[in-house]
């Protein structure tokens, strides 16, 4: 059973830019790797602020490490919202969905609480690295983040905080190995 992604059926989600139904082969030459399927999902009360930069960011972030991005998602920082991106990302079947946005310490960050209650395991290694790259890289909003890395299903999830600097940073600690956990997660489902 194939489950489509339609980000218009997020409670007041808004669709920022997504191609769900892409074919992998025609995306790509043949000979280049791909190292998964990745969907970002922007978690903010301001999304006309935040989705013309944050979204086209982490796409070219992602490609540029050999993810085919397909969607980018804006929400409300509303729990069932959060929780139904997530969920349509893993019965979607990607391989890899970021989060950014939700994860400090404001009564609206909310984003770290519903990541943990879909993951099946975490990775915190990976998430106090991703903090341990922004206290280096001056990214403020990365060191107080209280977001989370882990699986659910087949899919990593990770949560990034919204600043470019954290971004950027979270983005180049986090891919290879996010890489890595996809190619084992792989290997699993081939046996």
């Amino acid at each position: 059973m194939s489950t489509r992604f339609d980000p218009r059926s997020l409670p007041g989600g808004r669709k920022i830019q997504t191609d769900v139904d892409f074919d992998p082969a025609a995306a790509v030459p043949a000979d280049t790797p791909i190292a998964g399927r990745a969907m970002v999902v922007v978690v903010t009360d301001r999304l006309d602020e935040r989705e013309d930069s944050i979204g086209p960011l982490v796409t070219e972030l992602l490609e540029e490490e050999g993810f085919l991005v397909g969607g980018v998602v804006g929400v409300a920082s509303d729990e069932s919202e959060v929780r139904k991106a997530l969920e349509t990302a893993v019965v979607g079947g990607f391989d890899f969905v970021v989060t950014v946005g939700g994860t400090g310490v404001g009564p609206r960050d909310i984003t770290p609480e519903v990541t943990e209650e879909i993951l099946d395991q975490r990775l915190p290694g990976i998430a106090e690295a991703i903090r341990s790259s922004g206290l280096t890289a001056g990214a403020v909003d990365s060191i107080v983040s209280r977001g989370l890395v882990g699986v659910s299903g087949s899919t990593v999830v990770a949560n990034l905080a919204p600043s470019r600097a954290a971004i950027r940073d979270g983005m180049a600690t986090l891919c290879p190995l996010v890489s890595y956990v996809v190619a084992q997660l792989s290997a699993v489902d081939e046996l």
